[in-house]
């Protein structure tokens, strides 16, 4: 199928999506070469021997690279982007997030359905486990609804449990006040392609997100398969995309303790959530860690998954949090000022 692109604007996003798709190369790599590039054309005629003279740096072993097939890739992409309504911000546009650029490993280019001005924020990250508790399930809501209010945009994944609740939170707020001013959003960022949804069972949580004025983002261009790896690369979009990040249940090993960790390397404030610590979510981390255990035991998991919990992150300092106005208040507190849950015998001063 031949994919029709027309004008300037076209020839500048096909520069852009054949450089973004070169696996090979790094952030910095990219913006380098992009820079000494003056069209799609021109790179399809560089053989990779080429690029890294250019570039000034060793070739990676085993790189692989056919000029002409990225080139007919990177355009059925950009025609798809047009077709969709996909924007595309590249890390120099004014609209991509500052916070997100900040990062250790930003994303070259963002691609985004619905509102691209929400990503800037301003911004709260809510995460946790899929297998979330009744209790998780309304306090995930309920934050999410009250930060909306407030005028925050809520961050999320799209994932089942934690992740679903905080979007659902957010969309009630919104719903339940129409016409109001001044309300946030709800961004979800995907572990997929943009043209995609995963799961594939959230498509209507998405379209409702799309419906009501949010985003959905994502650094993987139409028609990009959705890889293993990808899950963990979007945490670290999530934890960037604000300058806190709140877990409401995670149990040993959970990603979400990924996404705070990523949060935590970033210098940004991490927080959880006192339904963390209740009976309920206690007894599903207990199945949860049996478990890892087993799989431990075959090889199957690391260590570091097994042994990693909420109660490493109390230890570490982080605030133990009753809702989002008790969240506001610990924002604007000395660190150590609360005490942080059960390692000191109290969850709340």
């Amino acid at each position: 199928m031949q994919h029709i692109l027309t004008d300037e604007t076209d020839e500048i996003l096909v520069l852009t999506l054949s450089v973004a798709r070169i696996p090979f190369l790094d952030f910095n790599q990219k913006i380098k070469l992009l820079k000494n590039l003056d069209n799609p054309q021109s790179l399809a005629l560089q053989s990779i021997e080429d690029i890294y003279k250019l570039l000034q740096c060793q070739k990676v072993s085993r790189a692989y690279w056919n000029g002409s097939d990225n080139l007919r890739m990177a355009k059925a992409e950009a025609f798809q982007c047009k077709r969709l309504g996909i924007k595309t911000l590249l890390y120099n546009d004014p609209l991509y997030p500052e916070v997100l650029r900040q990062i250790a490993d930003p994303p070259f280019l963002l691609f985004v359905r619905g509102n691209e001005n929400l990503p800037g924020g301003p911004n709260v990250s809510v995460v946790g486990t899929r297998r979330l508790s009744t209790a998780g399930r309304e306090a995930a809501k309920s934050f999410a609804y009250e930060a909306v209010m407030d005028g925050s945009n809520v961050v999320s994944g799209l994932a089942y449990g934690a992740d679903a609740c905080a979007h659902q939170g957010a969309l009630d707020a919104f719903y339940d006040n129409p016409g109001r001013e001044g309300l946030g959003r709800t961004i979800a960022v995907l572990p997929c392609a943009i043209d995609e949804i995963v799961p594939y069972q959230n498509k209507r949580l998405a379209a409702q997100i799309l419906q009501s004025g949010g985003c959905i983002v994502s650094e993987y261009a139409p028609g990009t398969p959705t890889q293993k790896r990808n899950f963990v690369a979007r945490n670290r979009i999530v934890a960037g995309l604000s300058q806190a990040t709140v877990v409401i249940e995670a149990p040993n090993g959970s990603g979400a303790l990924i996404t705070a960790d990523f949060a935590l390397e970033e210098g940004r404030d991490v927080f959880f959530h006192q339904v963390a610590f209740g009976q309920a979510a206690e007894s599903i981390s207990q199945a949860v860690k049996s478990g890892l255990e087993k799989d431990f035991a075959t090889g199957r998991v690391s260590k570091f998954k097994l042994e990693n919990c909420p109660e490493r992150f109390l230890k570490e300092g982080a605030p133990v949090i009753k809702d989002y106005k008790d969240f506001c208040v610990a924002l604007t507190e000395m660190p150590g000022m609360r005490t942080t849950g059960p390692i000191q015998g109290e969850l709340f001063t």
